[in-house]
């Protein structure tokens, strides 16, 4: 059941401005929906990739290539595959409960800060990644990205 609110302002109009500040303070909040939704849209893409899963996930690659009557909803039953792809989902779960106490004691700028720079490291770790284990851990700094910035995108000061 849908429910609303109607906040009374006594007649008195908001006399806030929208500067540039205001504007880049949005942009920057919203990225984290975007590094977001791009990750979803591009792990789906990479994991079925032939010279991908040949690199680092040799094992399913070979099944797929032997099993013709593989449907695309088998072929990848590896546990390391899976642990690639929700790495970021789970670690970013658990930012964003980190987050919330940096943002309190730090503000909303160290938190976009630290969300950041997680998140360079990380895609800098999965684009010079060598093994699996690389991988992994550049997309849990990814999801630690995404959850500082998701967790200070929806926090209102």
């Amino acid at each position: 059941m849908a429910e609303g609110l109607v906040v009374a302002n006594d007649g008195e109009e908001y006399h806030g401005k929208l500067t540039c500040f205001v504007i880049l303070s949005c942009m920057m909040a919203a990225m984290g929906g975007v590094i977001f939704g791009y990750d979803i849209g591009i792990s789906g893409g990479v994991t079925s990739m032939e010279p991908f899963l040949k690199k680092f996930f040799h094992d399913v690659y070979i099944k797929m290539k032997e099993d013709k009557e593989l449907s695309n909803y088998c072929k990848f039953d590896s546990e390391l595959l899976t642990s690639f792809t929700s790495s970021l989902y789970v670690a970013g779960l658990f930012a964003t409960f980190v987050a919330s106490s940096v943002t309190r004691a730090y503000g909303r700028k160290a938190s976009i800060l630290l969300g950041g720079a997680n998140f360079l490291a990380g895609a800098a770790l999965g684009g010079a990644a060598s093994n699996i284990y690389m991988l992994i851990i550049g997309r849990v700094l990814l999801g630690v990205g995404v959850g500082f910035a998701n967790q200070v995108k929806n926090t209102r000061k």
